[in-house]
């Protein structure tokens, strides 16, 4: 079985593996270089407190992955489990909360719904007179996601995948085209993809290209709602350090986050009407704003005591995700032979360990066993039938 993956981020790589792992003739091509997407700019939370069954059900297909990542794949992924903590400031969020965790337990995952008497005990550093709730796992964390893919790359690899990089796709083949068409053409099963280096044939396309995912598949006739959304992260030094041990605290209602890094700095962010723009994969800044970053600040010292007015912001960044309109990622085989594996919101690297298994189950099986991934189906968007998620945020 002959595969060409589109996108060398992690969930392509994943895939990769998987299917090479399995026996499949699996070349990965990378416009760029291995991870120059979104991958080596995401923050690295791994969790499993999620508003919907099928997400719930990827995290718990791949955080045994993440526990025993440097077992089967040589990489110490410096993976940190201290846990989330969503924190409700209107009544509201906090009912959503509590439902969350009703559908988490359900689902095999302990995780807490706290009063504000519970939070404020458990960590005082915390502001929270006006804290409605709030819904924590211990077991939640996050990692590099570097070292992530560096594991996955070299793991594909071994198994026998070859990895293109600076090659570019260019079009996507199916049965009826005419030599020399344009994107998109042909009617039938997907035959392979036009490249910067050549023509490639193959039997199956993954589409895993990330915040580029909606081009690739408009290559192959097929539209799916993605939009490539610019996300920023900032590192600060807060006025009080804080400990490595502390959770990854999301306010929910004040739309902001951070999380311990050494030292007693934190990785922040936050996602705002007024800097949420879709961008052009090709051409976006990745430097982050000033504006943006002085914002995070500001809600941050309504969430914790440990900023202030001596808090430094030590640098920043800016990536993209790859955005659907109801935060859920497209898994499945849309035509035959085009696997699209895209729109993760932000959760491509946490969920990469399943994503890369089902992937090559619906390759090489006709059919995902890991996770029922039913709901993902693009066509849920004209049907109208949109999936929850109520923890998109971080």
């Amino acid at each position: 079985m002959d595969v060409t993956v589109v996108g060398g981020g992690i969930v392509g790589l994943a895939s990769a593996y998987h299917l090479a792992e399995r026996g499949a003739d699996v070349t990965v091509l990378e416009k760029s270089s291995i991870g120059a997407g979104s991958t080596d700019r995401a923050n690295g939370g791994i969790r499993s407190q999620f508003a919907s069954p099928v997400n719930i059900e990827l995290s718990k297909a791949s955080v045994p992955v993440w526990e025993t990542f440097p077992e089967r794949f040589g990489t110490d992924v410096e993976y940190r489990r201290m846990g989330y903590l969503f924190l409700a400031r209107e009544d509201e969020t906090a009912t959503q909360l509590r439902r969350n965790v009703r559908t988490q337990n359900d689902h095999g995952v302990p995780s807490e719904y706290l009063d504000r008497e519970t939070v404020a005990d458990r960590y005082p550093a915390l502001r929270t007179a006006d804290v409605a709730g709030a819904s924590v796992l211990r077991s939640d964390g996050w990692a590099d996601p570097h070292l992530g893919l560096q594991g996955f790359s070299r793991a594909a690899t071994e198994a026998g995948a070859t990895v293109e990089t600076g090659v570019e796709v260019t079009d996507v083949l199916r049965t009826g085209e005419s030599a020399g068409s344009g994107a998109g053409s042909g009617s039938g099963a997907v035959t392979g993809v036009e490249t910067t280096a050549g023509r490639i044939r193959s039997e199956f396309v993954v589409n895993a290209a990330g915040a580029w995912a909606g081009e690739v598949a408009a290559m192959a006739g097929v539209d799916v709602p993605i939009a490539p959304k610019r996300r920023q992260l900032v590192v600060l030094d807060p006025e009080t350090g804080v400990p490595e041990d502390h959770p990854f605290v999301v306010d929910v209602d004040r739309r902001t986050h951070f999380r311990p890094e050494r030292d007693g700095g934190v990785v922040a962010g936050g996602h705002y009407a007024d800097h949420d723009p879709e961008m052009d994969p090709d051409g976006f800044r990745t430097r982050h704003d000033l504006d943006w970053a002085v914002e995070v600040l500001d809600r941050l010292t309504d969430v914790a005591t440990y900023f202030g007015p001596e808090t430094e912001m030590r640098r920043g960044w800016a990536g993209l995700y790859a955005v659907t309109p109801d935060h859920h990622p497209i898994i499945e085989e849309t035509i035959p032979g085009f696997v699209n594996a895209c729109g993760f919101s932000g959760h491509g690297f946490m969920h990469s360990p399943a994503t890369g298994r089902v992937v090559s189950e619906l390759v090489l099986d006709g059919e995902a066993t890991t996770v029922d991934v039913s709901d993902l189906t693009a066509d849920r968007f004209e049907r109208g039938e949109t999936l929850a998620e109520t923890t998109a945020i971080d």
